[in-house]
């Protein structure tokens, strides 16, 4: 569909007022700000429609691949975007969708983003961010210092030092993996006698160098996606991540790691990293990280923690235990657009050793010169927004006392959702919430009692169907609008490692009451009542069990 709309003049005066002049009170843009800054989550409301419209029928408003010839009023095309991007956008922020990561962002985030954007700072290099450069150093410090517990002294020695870094802003846990894992191979492939290092002179030299066969990265089962676009990246290939198998809690096997490290050696394949899991994306369970460190330190690894959703739990004095260990880590991921509650683009990678990072150090004449604090010498991405204000500011603004209450009352409503789901006679709880997030199915009273008895060719029919209306009910409930849960899936061992399709939520959001909790249930269970076919194929399957025990 074209847009059908007043156009306005291509002349320069024109083109001046849109970089000077702000629209006028009663225009529609200053009215979204308005009611942007009086209250967000009800803004959102009125904006994004409830019900889902099918992705074909919205693609048809974005069709045109012609640029405009003539432009358009500022007021016109902003209620352009209200009615065809607005509308048909994902509520994440609705306390009712506890399907995402994402989550409600505190309303002061607004207009300091506003701020970011028109101070417009690059921090690759000094001349083009000045005061957000030392600003962004003293947010990695912090971080660092949450993970690692140095002294005042260390902090004072390396956060603001020419040539060291103690990580790494990024756009997400994507980049911030593969920066660390970047570190690790050239740490491990390093300058030595002749040779000048993988960064001079390529992998296949390097190995040759060094006499391997392979490199392996080795993450549990339970790894995030980044990590294959790490390998391929890398050159070691998909195949050089190496997957561990976990337990029945979705946490990695030490002693089966242990053995996949030595028998990779025996072939001359170099493991040169291990990650290890602090908050699965699918369950959000988190590894032996002790444990791991050990290995790591016995076996001379890089030890990397991916803890992009779990890494916010350090906040929290009660709960921080969980991940003992991480402060073993040689590097670890956060995203500060998880459980930090900043909008999206914000993660970090951070090196236990001011000196990590010098394995990924470039230089040019005009810009990142040697000596100069120029962050962009350490960092995958060249240009990057200054989206570590807004880190700082919700740092200060939040503190980490209130991190802590946001932290703990997450786990606890995981906690209580949890409880609710086993008084349930038709729903299974499938993976217990170690931090905030948790699966569960909807199984037919008759269903529940016929999986305990049930086997083999039977049992896979049964988990087969049960699988069909899982989906349904997802699907439909997204479509209605009214609550959002996401579904993965699963094998879990009481069900003999059958794939299982299970719902997976994410109770991060403040806003999220157990009214709401209680809501979801029913609105599923009323969902199932909708597919009579699958619920009778779903009986009739666990009465042929049942019987046959009788």
């Amino acid at each position: 569909m074209v847009l059908k709309s007043k156009t306005a003049k291509a002349n320069f005066d024109s083109l001046l007022r849109i970089f000077t002049v702000p629209e006028g009170p009663g225009s529609t843009l200053t009215q979204i700000e308005d009611k942007i800054s009086q209250n967000l989550n009800q803004f959102l409301r009125e904006h994004i429609v409830s019900e889902e419209k099918p992705l074909k029928a919205i693609e048809q408003d974005f069709l045109s691949s012609q640029i405009p010839e003539q432009p358009v009023f500022v007021s016109e095309h902003t209620q352009h975007l209200l009615d065809k991007v607005v509308a048909q956008s994902v509520h994440t922020s609705a306390p009712s969708f506890i399907g995402h990561m994402t989550s409600a962002l505190p309303y002061f985030l607004m207009p300091l983003s506003k701020i970011m954007i028109a101070l417009n700072q690059n921090l690759v290099k000094i001349e083009t961010s000045k005061a957000f450069t030392p600003l962004e150093r003293q947010v990695i410090g912090m971080l660092h210092r949450l993970i690692y517990t140095g002294s005042e002294d260390f902090y004072t020695q390396w956060m603001h030092s020419a040539n060291h870094s103690l990580g790494a802003f990024c756009s997400g846990g994507t980049i911030a993996n593969i920066t660390a894992l970047w570190v690790a191979r050239n740490n491990a492939l390093k300058a030595q006698g002749s040779f000048q290092g993988v960064e001079k002179e390529g992998l296949f030299r390097a190995m040759k160098h060094y006499g391997y066969e392979g490199l392996a990265i080795l993450v549990s089962e339970r790894g995030h996606y980044s990590l294959k676009k790490a390998a391929d990246l890398l050159g070691i290939g998909q195949q050089g991540l190496v997957v561990i198998p976990t337990d029945e809690h979705n946490k990695i096997k030490p002693d089966a790691l242990q053995t996949t490290i030595r028998q990779l050696k025996q072939q001359q394949i170099l493991p040169f990293a291990v990650v290890g899991v602090a908050g699965t994306t699918e369950t959000g369970n988190i590894d032996p990280l002790a444990e791991i460190a050990a290995i790591c330190q016995q076996e001379q690894c890089h030890f990397h923690v991916d803890a992009a959703w779990g890494g916010a739990t350090l906040m929290s004095n009660q709960y921080r235990h969980l991940l003992n260990g991480i402060e073993q880590a040689d590097s670890v991921t956060i995203d500060a657009h998880k459980q930090l509650y900043l909008p999206m683009g914000a993660g970090m990678v951070l090196f236990k050793s001011p000196t990590s990072s010098h394995a990924i150090e470039h230089h040019a004449q005009y810009i990142l010169r040697e000596g100069s604090k120029d962050l962009g010498s350490r960092t995958l991405e060249g240009s990057r927004s200054g989206m570590a204000m807004l880190v700082y500011a919700s740092m200060h603004i939040i503190s980490r006392a209130g991190y802590e209450l946001l932290i703990n009352e997450s786990i606890q409503k995981a906690a209580y959702f949890a409880d609710l789901i086993r008084q349930q006679n038709d729903f299974e709880l499938v993976s217990e919430p170690e931090l905030c997030l948790l699966t569960y199915r909807y199984v037919p009273e008759q269903a529940r009692l016929a999986l305990q008895h049930c086997t083999g060719d039977a049992l896979d029919q049964l988990n087969q169907q049960l699988n069909e209306l899982t989906k349904f009910i997802q699907k439909k409930q997204r479509e209605s609008g009214k609550s959002f849960v996401s579904r993965t899936q699963l094998t879990p061992k009481r069900w003999q490692y059958l794939n299982t399709i299970v719902f997976r939520v994410v109770l991060a959001n403040p806003l999220t009451t157990k009214d709401i909790l209680h809501s979801v249930l029913e609105e599923q269970r009323h969902i199932a009542a909708l597919a009579p076919a699958l619920l009778r194929e779903i009986q009739r399957s666990a009465a042929s069990i049942l019987s046959d025990k009788i």
